[in-house]
């Protein structure tokens, strides 16, 4: 008799790593941070959106290298 095969997707291993979600999702609230900070100092929407993007990019970098591999 054979083994009764397994559940799809019960073995394949995740998309990304739980550390990974953990560094993305905080860049994102840092970012939004930053953004929503931007926003009630200088008032224009471009200002806003750079200030975001560098707050979360650079916010990854840090993490990233704080929590170690």
């Amino acid at each position: 008799m054979s083994t009764p095969p397994s559940p799809p997707g019960s073995g394949a291993p995740p998309l990304i790593s739980q550390r990974t979600l953990l560094i993305l999702l905080a860049a994102v609230v840092i970012g939004a941070v930053v953004g929503v900070l931007t926003f009630f100092s200088a008032g224009s929407a471009a200002g806003v959106i750079l200030a975001g993007l560098c707050g979360s990019g650079a916010s990854t970098m840090g993490l990233h290298l704080l929590t170690g591999p």
